[in-house]
């Protein structure tokens, strides 16, 4: 597993997290603590049996918790960049399209309507808002990750969220997927919008991605895999509002058929 170097003046917190799942089951996560913040990340995919040369179907899921020990809100997630494995791929080809206009106003479940053909994941967010007054308050919504138009050539996700505590906020966050040579085949970046005007910060996230359709007549996945050398591996940055930096790699194991 790769580190990475980062600048001396921020807080960094090196995690790494290892998914066995050689019985076909993923087995565990990982739990952290840096000072009084404290992250768990748990996840995978299925099946973990898979072809050595040829992409098959895959279904990922994956979830993560922030919090800390004196109960009050968490630093912000500001932004995040998650590389994935050459051994994976995406298709979005021939798959329909969800412009981010067009569900900027709509409640999760208006959005999932007006744009049920472009769904290609599904999760949950929650979050603690810090009142002006003091004390904090919860806040949680669907999520939903709808294929986007092509920016820039490039394909992308809609990350669709509406909060309606302490005050109705809804987020349908553009994530541009940038091609890449190497170990990572894939690169998102993900500019996470303030919530609360920047009183709220994520305490929760869980999401399960995986879509089959037919275009042109011929079926399709919207995210495959293969298991060229047993390991899927996807690398995640992630920048917190006090200068905090976790990085590190998930290693997912996958056998040949």
């Amino acid at each position: 597993m790769g580190m990475t170097g980062i600048p001396k003046s921020l807080r960094v917190a090196f995690v790494v997290v290892m998914f066995v799942a050689l019985t076909g089951a993923v087995a565990q996560g990982a739990l952290v603590k840096i000072g009084p913040l404290i992250l768990h990340a748990d996840g995978g995919f299925t099946p973990t049996v898979l072809p050595k040369k040829k992409f098959a179907p895959i279904d990922f899921h994956g979830s993560a918790e922030v919090e800390r020990e004196d109960g009050a809100a968490p630093p912000a997630l500001e932004h995040a960049v998650l590389d994935f494995d050459r051994d994976g791929r995406l298709s979005s080809g021939g798959l329909a399209k969800c412009p981010a206009e067009t569900i900027a106003s709509a409640t999760p479940e208006q959005a999932r309507a007006l744009c049920s053909g472009a769904i290609v994941g599904k999760g949950h967010l929650e979050g603690l808002v810090t009142l002006p007054g003091g004390g904090t308050i919860q806040t949680k919504s669907p999520l939903t990750i709808f294929n986007g138009p092509r920016l820039q050539g490039n394909p992308t996700v809609i990350l669709h969220a509406q909060f309606t505590t302490p005050a109705v906020e809804t987020f349908a966050v553009v994530v541009p997927i940038e091609r890449k040579l190497g170990r990572y085949a894939y690169q998102a970046a993900i500019d996470v919008p303030p919530i609360a005007g920047g009183l709220g910060a994520l305490t929760h996230v869980d999401v399960r991605i995986g879509r089959r359709y037919i275009a042109a007549g011929v079926k399709r996945s919207y995210v495959s895999a293969r298991c060229g050398d047993g390991i899927l591996e996807t690398r995640g940055t992630f920048t917190f509002a006090d200068g905090t930096v976790i990085a590190g790699n998930v290693d997912g194991f996958c056998r040949t058929r």
